[in-house]
């Protein structure tokens, strides 16, 4: 398994700076209400976008990006369909 950052330096300063609202305001909601399992959930979401933003690799785009190679190269090995232009005529 090869794990090469695949988002950008923008990207990855964008996932910080939610992550760390999303988990601050989760764990705010946690103190007053720690029977709720919600706040639980969100926090370990926000702490996960914390991560992607550090390490710069996202699961969820990489899958994205293989999904995408594999039906260009299903389309490559199957007939050739060629984009005809539009002709209204």
């Amino acid at each position: 398994m090869n794990i090469k950052p695949n988002i950008g330096i923008l990207n990855a300063l964008i996932r910080i700076t939610c992550g760390l609202t999303i988990l601050a305001w989760s764990t705010s909601k946690l103190v007053k209400f720690p029977w709720r399992s919600s706040y639980l959930i969100t926090a370990i979401i926000g702490a996960m976008k914390v991560a992607e933003g550090i390490v710069r690799y996202c699961p969820v785009t990489d899958l994205c990006e293989r999904i995408a190679e594999s039906q260009m190269e299903n389309n490559d090995e199957g007939e050739s369909s060629e984009v005809l232009p539009y002709n209204p005529t």
